[in-house]
């Protein structure tokens, strides 16, 4: 990183400094700031729409496939291709009440009514990583859109804070069954605290354009004459939608929770996203590349969606320890142009060869941030190793995926250093564009991109303290 020279025109670093210590938007997390919004070519953001398009379609397509597995129902319309270890796969550490709800006719089409995809930015375009349809943020980036709106104007993706806001509302709105003012309660678990202070900050900028929609903990919500009720200043109010925040691992501690799944049919009330833990799970990446399930995918994608996920997602399998015969192979990477027969052999692979990452799916404490990612190429022989058993020793309750390392390239920005010295740092980035749901429409809606720059020697891409987050600009 080198100081700069010139004034860049932007915040101030006295500013921004002011800024976020009136405004916390995450519970005890600190990043560093930059004068200036990440810019994003014209083509780039064409790229992003399409995926906001194709990552809805594949939720949809995804439903298509887990239900039919799961019913034992063939694949094709017009050819006998049948996939019961699909569901098999998804189902795997999940109690049969939540597999029940999932499956029920009462929730047949529903998707996430905010999609938000990992981005990174490589050398070669973008890679996506995984699909996050619980996804923070949402109120960080509406607030970092409004604050950078005074630079930047008209140029940011999303057009503001007003917009995203907006999108946020009339999404969550949608799912309300039959109603048109809703009253939405965000619901938030201990597990998600950290979002908190942001979801106070949307809730609260809501209502100051005329909303109801308030915050709670899961556990606040009242069970009433078959109505879901919030206390609101002492008076009981009756809830149209939920929108969720917490994880579906964490159901056992949510005794609240657990009342939506027993009747979703009975109650009306709308809730979003979804509790199916299928649209959950990173092993769908795997099922996209699949060799065995390419005729489904070709029949139930656009042509265009299909190309989109084709050049993004890295390629992913599934680490299943299975007891295979003499002849059969493992759907795995090869090595040395060879198929494997056991995933141990991985544990054999130099360094420079195993340029591959190992995630849990999905369903954990673990599964999201970066808790549970381990990067080959940036381990020793002993951690990569551990990783591969951990995997192979979880597989019966919580699958883990193994996916080709997309390694992100390197973007120079301006940043602020600590004490205030505007540096311009080459940073690794990754971007989560924030898509909002039409289910009527079948659309999606591109209100705001987040980009996290991360320091370039950090290899797993997050919200660690070093980052720089700030939301991101269309470039002329």
């Amino acid at each position: 990183m080198s100081s700069l020279q010139t004034e860049t025109v932007g915040l101030s670093h006295a500013f921004l400094k002011e800024v976020f210590s009136e405004q916390t938007l995450f519970e005890n997390k600190t990043w560093r700031y930059s004068p200036k919004a990440f810019p994003l070519s014209s083509q780039q953001v064409a790229e992003i729409e399409l995926i906001g398009r194709a990552c809805y379609e594949f939720y949809r397509a995804t439903e298509t496939l887990y239900l039919r597995s799961a019913a034992g129902k063939k694949l094709l319309r017009n050819r006998e291709l049948y996939a019961p270890w699909v569901a098999e796969y998804l189902d795997r550490g999940k109690p049969d009440t939540l597999l029940q709800y999932a499956r029920s006719k009462s929730l047949l089409g529903s998707t996430p009514a905010i999609i938000r995809p990992d981005l990174l930015i490589t050398e070669k375009g973008f890679a996506l990583t995984e699909i996050d349809s619980v996804p923070g943020g949402i109120g960080l980036t509406a607030f970092l859109n409004q604050l950078y709106a005074k630079v930047h104007r008209d140029t940011l993706i999303g057009l503001g804070a007003s917009n995203m806001l907006e999108a946020f509302y009339t999404a969550v709105s949608n799912c309300a069954p039959d109603v048109t003012t809703p009253h939405i309660a965000i619901l938030i678990s201990d597990e998600s605290q950290t979002f908190r202070p942001e979801m106070e900050w949307l809730a609260s900028e809501l209502r100051m354009l005329g909303h109801r929609v308030q915050v709670y903990h899961v556990n606040e919500i009242i069970s009433q004459g078959g109505s879901i009720c919030v206390d609101v200043e002492g008076e009981t109010q009756k809830v149209d939608v939920i929108y969720r925040f917490w994880e579906l691992f964490d159901l056992d501690n949510l005794s609240a929770a657990k009342q939506l799944i027993k009747a979703p049919s009975e109650l009306r009330i709308g809730l979003t996203p979804p509790m199916r833990p299928f649209q959950e799970e990173k092993l769908s990446l795997a099922l996209f590349h699949h060799h065995a399930l390419g005729d489904f995918w070709r029949e139930n994608l656009s042509a265009e969606s299909r190309r989109v996920l084709k050049r993004i997602i890295p390629m992913t399998w599934i680490i299943d320890p299975v007891a295979l015969p003499p002849n059969a192979v493992l759907n795995a990477p090869f090595i040395d142009g060879l198929p494997i027969t056991n995933w141990l052999e991985l544990t054999n692979l130099s360094r420079k060869k195993r340029t591959m990452i190992i995630k849990i799916s999905g369903f954990h404490p673990n599964a999201w941030g970066a808790r549970s990612v381990t990067l080959g190429s940036d381990s020793s022989r002993e951690e990569w190793q551990r990783a591969i058993e951990q995997a192979i020793a979880m597989a019966n309750t919580s699958p883990h995926v193994l996916q080709l390392y997309a390694k992100p390239s390197r973007q120079r920005h301006p940043i602020y250093g600590d004490d205030g010295t505007l540096l311009q740092v080459e940073s690794r980035v990754r971007l989560c564009p924030y898509y909002f749901v039409d289910e009527k429409a079948q659309q999606t809606k591109l209100s705001g991109i987040l980009a996290a720059l991360c320091p370039a020697d950090k290899k797993i891409i997050h919200g660690m303290k070093d980052a720089t987050l700030l939301p991101c600009v269309q470039m002329n």
